[in-house]
């Protein structure tokens, strides 16, 4: 039923908006573990973040997302990482990638209940298995010096 519903919303806002925006955020703690995420209504693991809803600035959407999620609240400027092409979601999709290292956030308690199945600090370079492509591709990026890609995820 939730993979259904997830459906009919991916089709709704391909038709409502010719161009999505969505926030992530690679948060890192002391360890040098990064803070990802599983939903209860699709499969992979995540790095935190959502869509840019309207009248939000992409900073504002990222701190109610990380807030949700993860019960983080950034006490500095997170890192502007990039913003990639997700194509291989929709075809006019863009994320904007933050990075905030360790002593520029605090964690409290996550304030969405439902959405998220699982949440986890993992190593970057050995994230859980089921790490989506996308989420995969900019940890390689940011940790083990591959090659940058506009793209989010691989390309078919």
């Amino acid at each position: 039923m939730a993979r259904i519903r997830t459906r009919i919303f991916q089709s709704w806002f391909r038709l409502s908006r010719p161009m999505t925006l969505g926030v992530r955020a690679v948060m890192e703690n002391a360890a040098g573990e990064v803070f990802m995420i599983r939903h209860t209504y699709t499969p992979g693991w995540y790095l935190p973040g959502g869509g840019v809803e309207k009248g939000e600035t992409s900073i504002e959407s990222l701190e109610r997302e990380l807030l949700e999620e993860g019960g983080f609240t950034l006490t500095a400027p997170p890192d502007l990482v990039g913003i990639y092409s997700n194509h291989f979601v929709f075809p006019n999709d863009h994320v904007v990638l933050y990075r905030a290292r360790p002593g520029t956030w605090t964690q409290g308690e996550a304030t969405s209940f439902g959405e998220i199945a699982e949440a986890v600090w993992a190593d970057p370079l050995s994230p859980p298995e089921g790490t989506t492509p996308g989420t995969h591709r900019k940890l390689q990026e940011l940790f083990a010096g591959a090659p940058p890609s506009p793209y989010w995820a691989p390309q078919r």
